[in-house]
């Protein structure tokens, strides 16, 4: 009886601390994730503090907006599951109460019953009687040996009665501390719900005032798309251009290596093997046959640009997507359009930088600004709206480095956009190739 009494209590207490122990480190978690929501947070109404300062209502103002509803939003999802663990643990804490409720109810049971019997048994004439009442020599060292196991199982079950008390204080502590815990949390929530109310509003607001604008919105994206098409049929030129200034020069590299001793497969293999470095590896897409991963040098720059998908830098040091990739619409305006890259709004003259290592493809103008076309293997990123360029035509660039200044567009403010397209002349969306901020 003893030896299963101290096995099951030896489970509860691993059970209790593998519990508690888990939960602890996952809410270290939640609390860590929000306290990153928190920054940027604070990070988004900083640049809306900045963008106040342009007169007029901008979309980059507005997305910034949504941005923070949307990161208030995940900050609520993330209290939720605080209070939720929180709450798993107050009834696993009830669970565990219950149960060694049960426990020392049966406890003090046993141990009434085993006093009432010495009790009855208390004369040390029924002792005397009892062992010299033993046939042999033998059964009188047993009944001895006997009855003092008897008197110390009976203390041993006080002293457990009296563990299980202090275990069970100890949980009803807890459940009270858990208790205060899930009150602060309830408290953060009802801020951020506070929070969330009024952001909504302020976003209300700004589009009211937003949609005062609406004609002149239209107009500027009309212009927008119109420029869009021409950058894009640009960017499409080119790329033919440069697709068949690569094809031409493997003709001639395959006509120069006329005559000469032919290399065995092997050989050529291990030729490509050895101009990639040590640790490169071509994703399945850079394998796809292209004309620009003909050499080494292009297949590795392909693989390397895709394998740095979701890391690349931001062109500029401080901006924010006021269009996105793709179909959209401003929310509250009856505005829509489709982007073939992202539109960033950002301080006018702020220095736009390369996200990848390249070579400048093509440099031209479209209705007043500047476009720079970079190629990264069989991948293109071009950047547009520039208001000076600081890179030419054939320039090998290498990531962060300066290729222009943005420019400013129509309500004042500064933008650019970032187009990335693959040597089949086909958008993807920007974002996903950047790093998130």
């Amino acid at each position: 009886m003893l030896k299963l009494f101290y096995t099951a209590t030896f489970l509860l207490f691993c059970s209790l601390a593998t519990f508690s122990q888990q939960p602890a480190q996952t809410r270290s978690d939640l609390e860590k994730e929000r306290a990153e929501i928190q920054q940027q947070i604070e990070d988004v109404k900083q640049s809306l503090n900045e963008t106040k300062r342009n007169k007029k209502e901008t979309l980059g103002q507005l997305s910034l907006l949504q941005r923070k509803l949307r990161l208030r939003e995940a900050a609520i999802r993330n209290i939720n599951a605080q209070v939720n663990l929180i709450q798993g643990d107050m009834n696993q804490s009830w669970r565990d109460i219950l149960s060694l409720r049960k426990e020392l109810d049966t406890l003090k049971v046993q141990y009434e019953e085993s006093v009432i019997y010495a009790y009855k048994n208390r004369s040390n004439y029924d002792l005397l009687d009892f062992i010299f009442s033993a046939t042999n020599f033998n059964d009188v060292i047993k009944r001895i040996a006997y009855l003092k196991s008897y008197r110390a199982y009976r203390e041993e079950r006080a002293q457990n009665i009296v563990r299980t008390q202090a275990l069970l204080q100890n949980k009803i502590d807890g459940l009270k501390v858990k208790r205060e815990e899930k009150d602060v949390v309830l408290k953060k929530q009802n801020r951020e719900i506070s929070a969330l109310e009024d952001e909504k509003r302020e976003k209300n607001e700004f589009v009211a005032n937003l949609k005062s604008r609406e004609r002149e919105l239209q107009k500027d994206l009309k212009v927008k798309t119109r420029q869009n098409i021409k950058i894009e049929n640009a960017i499409r030129a080119a790329i033919l251009r440069a697709k068949n200034n690569a094809i031409a020069e493997e003709k001639k590299r395959m006509s120069e290596n006329v005559g000469k001793p032919n290399l065995k497969k092997e050989d050529n293999n291990s030729t490509n093997a050895a101009a990639i470095s040590p640790g490169t590896v071509s994703s399945p897409s850079s394998k796809r046959n292209s004309v620009f991963n003909t050499t080494p040098e292009g297949m590795i720059i392909s693989a390397n640009f895709e394998r740095n998908k979701g890391r690349l830098p931001w062109p500029v040091e401080a901006g924010n997507v006021s269009i996105p990739f793709g179909p959209y619409i401003i929310p509250g305006i009856n505005v829509k359009g489709n982007s073939p890259g992202i539109t960033i709004e950002t301080r006018v003259g702020s220095t736009v930088k390369a996200i990848f290592d390249g070579e400048v493809s093509s440099v031209f103008n479209i209705e007043g600004t500047s476009v720079v076309l970079i190629r990264h293997g069989k991948y293109f990123s071009s950047y547009s709206n520039l208001a000076s360029v600081n890179v030419s035509k054939g320039e090998a660039v290498k990531a962060g480095q300066t290729v222009g200044k943005a420019g400013e567009n129509a309500d004042g403010s500064g933008e650019i956009q970032l187009i990335i397209m693959n040597d089949e002349s086909r958008n993807m969306n920007p974002e996903q190739w950047l790093r998130r901020r």
